[in-house]
């Protein structure tokens, strides 16, 4: 072969050194592994507006998207408020839940929906709304939270106390499990922690942690020898929390969940039995069939609410799987004729 038709078929061929059938295995043998991105955004791509409403001496942040159809009142769980939690009894909690729904809409059908504790506080509010016509409960039952009460404390303490940046907030949320949807833990974890500086909530710095990311975050890849990259499972050990040898305590979390112990036990004591009292429709999603306690499960038997169990996630189902809670609740309401399915409604 002469030295031209060497260089024409040597030109037609991958750079030199690399392999394009065994690229993949190079790839993961040398290490190189993309880093995962944990920055935080906004909450703007999800809503429409933010706005507080006041209520006698009372101040509620909350955030609204859309203006037709029903309108669906979620509650999230606890931890996530900004309030003091001075007096947190499941009743109050109830009554300003009732009394934000009529300061923000008419006589629009509303639909509460609420996760664990703000689940419990949906069902207890229900009666309080005249116009309810349909009650939505994610992840909590009577039986499996008073369980659990017992070593709320214990979870408490393991968490770490404080962090350096929101990524790293974010960062722990996700490896810990606590959260296995990463685009959501973006969106919601800086609500939960606040710069101890400021003592402003962790979402008022990320316009600022956008502009210092775009300038100087400009390699994504690393390359470690030592580590062959595979998917990095949600279950994994979290990274050890910030010291002062190597990170600087920059924020907490918002709310001091320990404090609010004496209230626990009144949070969902009784819960089931309110449960199946309302007289609207239900529906309760589940990240798993275990977590039914007794009496919901005979009155699941006799058909008092539509249930839905959501493999593959945890307690945060509407964070984890955020697609399969929304085709649920769409589900519900189109079936009790709430709502009409839009065309490409899956049927």
């Amino acid at each position: 072969m002469s030295s031209l038709q060497k260089s024409i078929l040597k030109s037609k061929l991958p750079p030199s050194g690399v392999n394009v059938g065994m690229s993949a295995r190079v790839s993961k043998s040398k290490g190189f592994q993309r880093k995962r991105d944990y920055e935080p955004v906004q909450w703007i791509p999800y809503f429409d507006h933010s706005k507080k409403v006041n209520i006698g001496d009372d101040k509620f942040h909350i955030y609204t998207k859309g203006t037709k159809g029903p309108t669906l009142v979620l509650l999230h769980g606890g931890g996530y408020s900004a309030l003091t939690w001075a007096e947190f009894t499941v009743d109050i909690l109830a009554e300003d839940v009732a009394a934000i729904v009529r300061e923000t809409t008419e006589d629009d059908p509303i639909i509460l929906v609420g996760h664990s504790m703000g689940g419990a506080v949906a069902v207890r509010a229900a009666p309080l709304i005249r116009n309810l016509y349909g009650l939505g409960v994610i992840d909590v039952v009577e039986g499996t939270a008073m369980d659990a009460l017992a070593s709320m404390q214990s979870f408490l303490r393991s968490r770490p106390s404080s962090f350096s940046s929101i990524s790293q907030a974010v960062e722990w949320c996700v490896r810990s499990g606590q959260i296995r949807n990463i685009q959501s833990a973006k969106v919601s974890v800086p609500g939960q922690i606040k710069n101890i500086e400021t003592n402003k909530l962790a979402t008022h710095d990320i316009d600022s942690l956008s502009q210092t990311t775009c300038e100087c975050n400009t390699e994504t890849k690393v390359s470690r020898e030592d580590v062959i990259q595979e998917e990095e499972p949600v279950n994994m050990l979290p990274p050890p929390p910030p010291t002062t040898a190597t990170a600087t305590k920059k924020y907490v979390w918002r709310i001091d969940l320990s404090k609010t112990e004496k209230y626990w036990h009144g949070w969902f004591n009784g819960l089931s039995t309110a449960f199946l009292n309302v007289p609207a429709p239900k529906v309760l999603l589940l990240a798993g069939v275990d977590r039914l306690d007794r009496e919901l499960t005979v009155g699941q038997m006799q058909g008092k609410f539509q249930m839905q169990v959501l493999p593959a996630c945890g307690h945060a189902v509407h964070e984890d799987v955020p697609d399969k809670v929304a085709e649920a609740i769409a589900t519900f309401m189109v079936r009790h004729k709430f709502a009409e399915p839009a065309s490409d409604f899956p049927r």
